[in-house]
């Protein structure tokens, strides 16, 4: 049996799906707030529901019997729900959860995570402190450390809107990054059940080739026809909105985007030892542009 954390999310159910596809019973952990739609859709694609929150080690114990396999994508980033916050979340209620699957005798901790960047920023430092403790305490880890997620990073949502010919760029837009799509790292989180291979190692993971930003912006104005408005956002700025946010979350993002600005290329000989069957066919930025012109075309 395999438990996901952070099922209801993007990556998360995506992981269920491969997941079970592969033939593994797969449990979902899910809060009683979780949407209804999602955690129907969680059901659907063969999950086992378990109630539960990050924030109350209570429920992750009865969540962690009788699995094997923890995968744990959960992070306050995304999160609308009250009282989720990096220190709560993804410092606590991580280290929470790596206690109660060593209290399980749960064999594998997958841990997604992010490479590392530079600068001091609370995300980062609760990253490296639940890597830490998998690394120094068990149970036998995997930490998965996804660079820049394509379906995020070139969205609306920081400010990359294909849709209306519009883009926003942190940073020279010059520095080279090995965007992967999240159905990728799904592909590679479930890869690791049962494979021996992964056990006890950081994996870094990028996609199939490396673009700039404007190299980004180039392909999308082949693929729509449209020549892009685009709004620099300079190092300063980022740096600035850092030392000023109000909040960890705040500086996460901004800590986040400063990191995009300066980019940084994946070396993904590690990963190919590890997952050789995974590592062929990773969607490119090209696959993206193209996916979402068919479905605005559609």
């Amino acid at each position: 049996m395999t438990l996901v954390v952070g099922a209801s999310g993007m990556l998360g159910a995506e992981i269920c799906r491969k997941v079970a596809a592969s033939g593994e019973p797969v449990r979902a952990l899910v809060r009683a707030s979780t949407d209804a739609a999602k955690r129907d859709t969680l059901r659907i694609l063969g999950a086992e529901l378990a109630y539960g929150d990050l924030k109350e080690p209570s429920t992750l114990e009865a969540a962690c019997r009788g699995v094997s396999t923890v995968i744990s994508t959960a992070s306050s980033t995304f999160s609308r729900q009250a009282g989720d916050t990096i220190e709560s979340v993804d410092s606590a209620g991580q280290l929470n959860l790596v206690q109660a699957a060593r209290a399980a005798g749960v064999q594998h901790f997958v841990f997604i995570s992010f490479p590392p960047a530079p600068g001091d920023f609370a995300l980062q430092r609760s990253k490296r402190a639940v890597e830490k403790e998998l690394v120094e305490g068990g149970p036998a880890y995997t930490v998965l450390q996804p660079t820049f997620f394509t379906e995020v990073w070139l969205s609306p949502a920081v400010g990359f809107d294909a849709a209306n010919a519009s883009a926003r760029i942190y940073g020279s837009g010059e520095n080279q990054i090995n965007w992967i799509s999240y159905l990728d790292v799904a592909r590679f989180a479930a890869g690791c059940v049962g494979n021996t291979a992964a056990r006890n190692c950081v994996v870094e993971l990028g996609g199939p080739e490396a673009l700039s930003p404007l190299q980004v912006l180039q392909v999308f104005e082949e693929f729509t026809g449209k020549k892009f408005a685009v709004t620099f956002v300079p190092e300063e700025a980022l740096r600035a909105q850092q030392a000023a946010a109000p909040d960890s979350l705040q500086e996460a993002f901004a800590a986040l985007m400063l990191n995009y600005a300066r980019g940084g290329v994946i070396d993904m000989k590690p990963a190919s030892r590890i997952f050789p069957q995974l590592i062929s066919n990773l969607a490119s930025v090209r696959d993206y542009a193209r996916s979402l012109l068919r479905a605005a075309t559609a």
